[in-house]
């Protein structure tokens, strides 16, 4: 056949091969070879995973030649059972991708909408990590502990990040039955507080039925410096290279080279592949050429709305949406139409808006490599490709001017001026910028909804796209599929796919069963028109929800933007809302609320959300959102006030690592300093973007506080310290109350000000009082890290990691004092909160 040059730059044409069974059910046993013979093989029922081992089979004497051997047959999947990739990237809404009407270019996703099927209704859960969540368990992202991200979770069922025992992976029910099973990319379901060393590992990839895994453990990550893991050993491979290795391309030649090393090895096995890329999350990190590129198409010139309208017309052209759907008028009241911005700020978010758009086609691109390495290897026929766009809406995180730096935005810094933003205009998406688009493209993006990543009643935020092929099993090629349908239902669709059952019992643990829907028999053509089996879905993110039902939807009315994470929450997010009521089969993209018209529905709706909320563990309804973030965990520093270190360490995720603010702390190190003088870094946290640094530089000591890449604090030292023993100690004194007022609904005590002074010997050398202090977060992809740097510095101009420390340590000490409510506190607390209630 036609070799595909970088896959999807041209249109597949028909695939040939083995005229090969499409979906099968759960089948009989089927065994090959001489039963007890090395090479034989079988596969199992399914039922309890791993499969009981079967009684040896062969005699056994008082000698060896009188006995036969026998082997247990090696458990295989079907015959026909497909290799799966499974790709999902991130953070990317529905009028994204050119085969849906972007003009992104997007050659893979588009060639494969023209060899297989386009789905215009699969549905997210409005944010990433319980997506994903959804998507490898089969199951609704509150039954499986992510109502939320896991740097948000909570000590619910429904919203501990930790995925149950009796709900196992897609990943562990392949593996078992015969699959080798791989996860490159984004890991958003490891708990943050069982991110580190200490584990446990059970819930890591390797750890929930992914033989393999190569990616980065969090929410988002620098692509040019990640915090990149081999199984759960963490890597480095860019060291040497900053600036030009970048993980989109890596983790697609790490795909390509496990693809090849296990069809090689048996080319029988087939593989499962979970592919998910960290384009397009924050921050937006494509190469120079891919930037290049884009700009040289002047795709964005005219501006945002424009864009949008470019892409309704497109959407419209291709059939995708109906010829009579009307969009939403522009948000004028959240998003500065492009006319009444001035020439810098276009500027700005042009240069924003494509290097966004270099992220995404640059992403699709390599996707395309390891899709070609299947075709190479003779496999794609036989390969059934599940390609989704995005895991929400596209992220709107970056406020209505974008920003420079993302960890900005998790601290409360949800609007830098235009000309701040212009000082790193030239750098933007290089190493040196941790960026996010203006949410005017964000909203353009969502095309034909409205709204953005977060909103989980809006279709902006939960209606993604699809495409899907395999080409021994899909003839209509080119088909649109309009069928309502999940991310909890793709794990049952490769179930069904492969011919496997869904395990009744796991490691001796019930399994329950799981509550996504088969979306197989689309795969037919005669069934191109036919109603969705999936009838009933609840939506649910940070307090917004809704229920779809065959076609109608009850929508909560949006009551906070995804930049404002800070104020105080809606205290009775299941009453204290609008509804908003759609019928999806005559108003196709909710623009048409009819809530007002049929109230009985609205009444039965509402009643049938609280039945599956219940069902599902979506309740207590939380509708905090920065709050949440500093939340109490179970991870290895809970309740302790005082750390000690003995020796260098490095790499504790800060989900693991002694938090600091919003409290008095003191870093003492006892350190022997060297003839010729020291150096180097005694502790820091975080990097480029936002943390501290404590360290010697030209032999004096130095605290440094980086306020999100805005405004560096220094203390120094006046001299050098000589050779020998010292004590340096830096002491801070925090003057607000605490993370305490979140119990109140309340930010009062966070990010406040404080005095830090630094100390030789027990002399004081430098203070000064820090005005405001970071109140939630330090840079979430870097570590927390003893006697060296790993990945970025916390000040650029005053070293370059790893900057290791020449002195030696004796002894690192950290004293954590947290503020304390007093009862007055707690009065003042409580009647702020019922005059606030009063107010709403």
């Amino acid at each position: 056949m036609k070799r595909l040059t970088d896959w999807g730059r041209v249109a597949a044409p028909a695939l040939l091969g083995a005229a090969l069974l499409g979906a099968l059910p759960a089948l009989a046993q089927q065994t090959t070879g001489v039963p007890g013979s090395p090479e034989a093989t079988t596969t199992i029922d399914g039922k309890q995973l791993p499969p009981p081992d079967p009684k040896f089979g062969g005699v056994i004497k008082d000698d060896a030649l009188q006995s036969k051997p026998w082997w247990a047959p090696r458990v295989t999947p079907p015959k026909s059972a497909p290799n799966v990739l499974l790709i999902i990237t991130d953070d990317s809404g529905f009028g994204m991708p050119g085969a849906f009407g972007g003009v992104i270019p997007t050659p893979t996703m588009d060639a494969i909408a023209k060899e297989g099927l386009s789905y215009t209704r699969m549905f997210s859960t409005a944010l990433c990590s319980p997506t994903r969540a959804a998507l490898i368990t089969g199951r609704n992202h509150h039954s499986v502990g992510f109502g939320v991200i896991s740097e948000q979770s909570t000590g619910f069922p429904g919203y501990n990040s930790i995925i149950p025992k009796e709900k196992a992976t897609i990943g562990r029910i392949l593996l078992d039955n015969g699959y080798s099973t791989a996860w490159f990319g984004k890991d958003h379901n490891t708990p943050a507080f069982a991110a580190s060393q200490v584990g446990p590992f059970d819930q890591w990839p390797t750890g929930m039925g992914f033989e393999y895994f190569y990616g980065f453990v969090g929410g988002d990550a620098n692509q040019w410096e990640p915090n990149l893991f081999r199984n759960t050993t963490q890597i480095y491979p860019f060291k040497g290279q900053e600036g030009q290795w970048n993980l989109i391309t890596a983790m697609a030649d790490d795909a390509i080279d496990y693809i090849t090393r296990i069809h090689q090895t048996d080319p029988s096995k087939p593989i499962f592949i979970k592919y998910a890329p960290g384009a397009t999350h924050a921050p937006h990190h494509p190469t120079k050429e891919w930037v290049d590129k884009i700009s040289a198409m002047h795709l964005f010139d005219d501006g945002y709305e424009k864009l949008r309208e470019r892409i309704f017309a497109n959407q419209k052209k291709l059939g995708i949406v109906p010829q009579d759907a009307t969009l939403t008028p522009w948000p004028k009241d959240i998003l500065k139409p492009w006319d009444e911005l001035s020439p810098e700020a276009k500027k700005l978010f042009i240069r924003q808006v494509e290097v966004f758009a270099a992220y995404a086609a640059y992403s699709d691109h390599e996707i395309g490599r390891v899709i070609q390495q299947f075709q190479d290897l003779g496999k794609l026929d036989n390969t059934l490709v599940i390609y989704i766009n995005g895991d929400n809406g596209t992220s709107a995180e970056g406020g209505p001017l974008g920003t420079p730096n993302e960890v900005a935005f998790f601290n409360g810094v949800s609007e830098m001026p235009v000309e701040e933003q212009m000082k790193f205009y030239d750098v933007w998406g290089t190493q040196y910028t941790y960026n996010h688009m203006s949410a005017g493209w964000s909203w353009a993006f969502d095309t034909p909804f409205d709204w953005f990543k977060q909103n989980a009643s809006r279709l902006g935020g939960i209606n993604q796209n699809m495409v899907v092929s395999w080409p021994a099993r899909i003839k209509d090629k080119g088909g649109v599929r309009d069928q309502f349908m999940h991310v909890n239902d793709v794990a049952p669709t490769i179930l069904e796919a492969a011919g496997i059952a869904e395990p009744e019992v796991v490691d001796g643990i019930k399994q329950v069963p799981m509550e996504g829907t088969s979306f197989l028999y689309t795969f037919d053509e005669k069934n191109a028109k036919a109603p969705s089996r999936h009838k009933l879905q609840y939506f649910e993110m940070m307090g917004q929800w809704a229920l779809y039902d065959d076609g109608w939807l009850l929508s909560t009315k949006v009551n906070r933007a995804p930049w404002q994470a800070f104020g105080p929450a809606n205290p009775d997010p299941l009453n204290n809302q609008v509804f908003q009521l759609y019928n999806l089969n005559e108003n196709w993209n909710q623009t048409d609320d009819v809530a007002a018209k049929y109230p009985e529905k609205v009444a039965e709706l509402r009643t049938k959300f609280i039945a599956e909320a219940k069902k599902y563990q979506v309740f207590p309804l939380d509708a905090s959102v920065a709050a949440r973030i500093v939340a109490p965990r179970p991870n290895i520093t809970a309740g302790r006030t005082e750390f000690v270190y003995t020796r260098p360490m490095t790499g504790l995720p800060q989900g693991d690592s002694p938090f600091i603010l919003d409290a008095s702390y003191t870093f003492t190190a006892d350190i022997d300093v060297p003839q010729d003088g020291g150096e180097g870094v005694i502790v820091t946290s975080g990097g480029r973007f936002g943390g501290y640094g404590f360290y010697l530089l030209k032999g004096k000591p130095v605290w440094l506080w980086n306020l999100v890449d805005l405004e560096r604090i220094k203390w120094e030292g006046t001299e050098a310290l000589t050779p020998g023993r010292h004590t340096v100690e830096f002491d801070f004194k925090y003057d607000g109350l605490g993370a305490g007022t979140l119990a109140f609904n309340n930010f009062s005590g966070l990010g406040r000000p404080g005095t830090g002074t630094l100390k030789v010997d027990g002399r004081e050398v430098d203070s000064k009082q820090m005005p405001k202090t970071l109140p939630m977060i330090l840079q979430w992809d870097e570590s927390f890290d003893i006697g060296s740097d790993t990945l970025t510095g916390v000040n650029d101009a005053d070293y370059k990691p790893p900057f290791p420390l020449t002195a030696k340590l004796n002894k690192l000490t950290i004293k954590i004092d947290r503020p304390q409510l007093s009862p007055a506190d707690i009065k003042a607390l409580e009647e702020a909160m019922k005059e606030k209630a009063k107010a709403d």
